[in-house]
């Protein structure tokens, strides 16, 4: 019997029994070919109950191997050592969640220099691709393929976009030994979830400072491997993490924005009401589902959604931005904003430079570097921020509003947390009162101390 690397999965070609392999872990009939097939990422499982039931083969499997570059050593705090060592301890597989700012990246690196295997990195945004490519140069002395953003260079150790690296599993699944996956909670719900399926990497190290919980955790778990070492924003601020304050200001909505907030919300209740008589467990998707199944329905959805571009920016949140700004006019400022409408909306107003997704590479590039030198001193984005990016010179965030709850919010204010010696960071959130910004505004910070 041969097993066969075939477009991210693993076909048993020739065995003499297919009825009595029929239970290998992930294994499937596919009559198309008349043969036993698993996803790719049971490789090693294969291998070893194979081996167990005495059961002869030959493993085809491993792709073509690259030459490793040269790899300079890469020095680690102590939490960070911890944090590997917990890793290896779990066989090289599993989910390591460090707040923003604490240099996950750097870890992950370390654990490519050491092991000196050929790894696949794969990353959420054009703009990590371009960090996580810099700081293997500056890091270990070496220059990863990329594939993204227009690039497309495969190498012994490549870093790739998790679009990019679904697309092209197919044909790379089986040339990397490692698999690194930054802001890991992206995957375990199904969306790219193939692109980890379609890798033979039987080591999987996952990155992330926002763990999921439930399903989601369960699913993570199958792909990459459990939680194997997590600390807080508390556990390292003053010391690795800049000391910070965070302020919340309660704002007013003016009379008309009040009168059209309750109109809208009315609407929406109404049906909300009705639908959780009956069905009072049901999710928000589920509910989206079946409204939108009705023009009441669809009325009820679009009556929220206004609502929520309402609260994005009032005429409270606008006046309080631009005292803000004027107040801390000295200091490297970054504005988080709900959507890109209001990000460009402050970027007119305030001649602020907005990061949004379509802003290309090199404007994007040259504006961090700015805001680096201090000649631009403020940033407006939506999300392209959230997540991941480098920006150790920001000193105050002003969250104007979010989309995403929780997580989202624990990412923003790591944004402003990477030290500098003499740091306090400073976070304005802005909350309207009697909406439900409140309760979420309550939850975010909850999130964050947890």
């Amino acid at each position: 019997m041969r097993l066969v690397f075939d477009q991210g999965t693993i076909l048993l070609v020739d065995a003499e029994s297919s009825a009595a392999l029929a239970d290998l872990p992930g294994a499937l009939w596919d009559p198309r070919v008349r043969a036993l097939r698993c996803p790719a990422r049971f490789h090693q499982r294969l291998l070893t109950e194979l081996g167990q039931r005495g059961v002869p083969f030959e493993d085809e499997v491993a792709g073509p191997a690259d030459d490793l570059p040269a790899l300079r050593p890469t020095d680690l705090r102590p939490y960070q050592e911890a944090a590997l060592a917990a890793w290896a301890l779990a066989d090289r597989r599993g989910v390591t969640v460090l707040p923003t700012g604490s240099g996950k990246t750097r870890l992950a690196i370390a654990a490519i220099t050491r092991l000196r295997v050929p790894a696949l990195c794969l990353v959420p945004t054009r703009v990590l691709l371009d960090q996580w490519a810099r700081a293997m140069r500056e890091c270990a002395g070496f220059a990863p393929g990329l594939l993204g953003d227009g690039e497309h260079q495969v190498e012994a150790i490549t870093v790739a976009t998790f679009e990019s690296g679904w697309r092209h599993m197919r044909q790379l699944g089986n040339r990397f030994q490692l698999l690194v996956v930054d802001e890991a909670h992206h995957f375990g719900t199904g969306l790219r979830d193939e692109a980890l399926d379609m890798s033979i990497a039987p080591m999987r190290l996952g990155l992330t400072a926002t763990p999921p919980a439930g399903q989601t955790a369960a699913r993570l778990t199958e792909l990459i491997g459990p939680t194997v070492y997590e600390l807080r924003v508390d556990d390292l601020v003053g010391e690795f993490l800049a000391p910070f304050d965070s302020v919340v200001l309660h704002l007013d909505l003016a009379p008309a924005e009040r009168a059209e907030y309750e109109g809208l919300m009315a609407t929406f209740r109404e049906v909300l009401r009705r639908f959780r008589a009956v069905d009072p467990g049901a999710t928000w998707q589920e509910f989206a589902r079946a409204a939108a199944k009705t023009d009441e329905g669809r009325r009820a959805l679009a009556a929220w959604q206004r609502s929520r571009r309402l609260l994005a920016f009032p005429c409270a949140k606008r006046q309080m931005l631009a005292n803000l700004l004027a107040r801390h006019s000295d200091a490297r400022v970054i504005v988080f904003t709900a959507d890109n409408a209001t990000a460009y909306a402050i970027s007119r107003e305030h001649l602020i430079m907005p990061l949004t997704c379509h802003i290309g590479r090199k404007e994007r590039e040259r504006a961090l570097s700015l805001f680096k030198d201090g000649k631009l001193r403020a940033l407006v984005s939506a999300q392209v921020l959230n997540e991941g990016l480098d920006v150790p010179d920001a000193e105050v965030g002003i969250v104007v509003a979010g989309s995403k709850g929780e997580r989202e919010h624990v990412q923003r204010v790591g944004r402003v947390l990477r030290p500098r010696p003499g740091k306090r960071a400073l976070v304005y959130e802005l909350v309207v009162r009697a909406t439900g910004e409140v309760q979420q505004a309550r939850r975010r910070r909850n999130a964050l101390a947890a």
